[in-house]
């Protein structure tokens, strides 16, 4: 497991010194491939092993593959990425994004086997309650982005909040896993890039209940998973398998949990539905 104090003692000596704490403690495991089980043989557990499909980054990654004002916007390589609390800014950016409370338990899976992806990096992020990223639409924040390790059972969590709803996307997060926290910072391809759908009454309730949300409340009525340009082309067991489950309310926040298998031989093709909008031009240019 990676140790609280080891992050704590060294996150402010830049993200190199983080990593060499960090590997000098952490022995990584071998996946297991001699369980001679097949998918077939485990029916229960057949619906966590459907691989996702890979997804559009986004214009908001902040991964090293694009750039704002000129400028590589780069969110990996800053000291205190490795977290599991993201609605604060860490680093030289101070603030906290406001919004209901969400607690995310992920397993990572390789989807041939089902087996757990140990040691594994996921990087992870989202708009704030009002639609907007950090690093992008507010430049002054890079909260509710951050990266975790995958422990022995596959498992990283984080701490976030539920993200608002912008004109022409279903309520979403982003993810991009890595080999390792190495490969996520030399800029290495990721194993996979992919989406997280939020769940339609759970988005309803808290757009309807909560003010900082009042602005997804129109947004969501003008889209459907179907008319996503996203996810509308996914299956609907990929759908479910990319859909988090929730529990819990809006005034003590949620948790939720989504099993991730990947697909180590998939297809990167990143084949994208039209813009749900056909009336106005200006939403053929919004294709994220």
């Amino acid at each position: 497991m990676i140790e609280k104090e080891i992050l704590k003692k060294h996150h402010n000596h830049g993200f190199y010194r983080d990593m060499s704490a960090l590997l000098g403690r952490r022995q990584f495991l071998g996946l297991t491939t001699g369980l001679g089980l097949s998918l077939m043989a485990l029916p229960a557990f057949a619906k966590d092993c459907i691989s996702l499909p890979w997804e559009t980054a986004g214009p908001y990654p902040a991964d090293g593959s694009n750039r704002k004002n000129g400028k590589i916007v780069n969110a990996l390589q800053q000291s205190g990425i490795i977290r599991s609390d993201l609605r604060s800014s860490f680093g030289d950016f101070s603030g906290t994004a406001d919004g209901v409370k969400l607690d995310l338990d992920l397993t990572l899976q390789n989807a041939q086997d089902c087996t757990p992806l140990t040691g594994h990096a996921i990087y992870i992020w989202a708009c704030d309650a009002g639609g907007l990223y950090s690093l992008y639409n507010i430049l002054d924040q890079n909260y509710l982005r951050g990266m975790g390790i995958t422990d022995e059972s596959g498992k990283v969590k984080f701490t976030t909040i539920f993200p608002g709803c912008y004109d022409g996307r279903w309520p979403h997060l982003h993810f991009e896993i890595f080999k390792n926290p190495e490969s996520a910072i030399t800029g290495e391809t990721s194993l996979l890039t992919a989406q997280i759908a939020l769940p339609e009454k759970e988005c309803s309730d808290i757009y309807a209940e909560d003010a900082r949300y009042k602005k997804s409340i129109n947004n969501l009525k003008r889209i459907t998973l179907k008319t996503d340009n996203v996810f509308s082309n996914n299956t609907p067991v990929q759908i479910t398998q990319q859909t988090l489950s929730l529990k819990g309310d809006r005034n003590t926040g949620y948790s939720g949990k989504l099993s991730i298998p990947v697909d180590f031989n998939a297809d990167r093709h990143v084949d994208m539905g039209p813009p749900p909008y056909f009336f106005d031009i200006r939403k053929w240019f919004w294709p994220w």
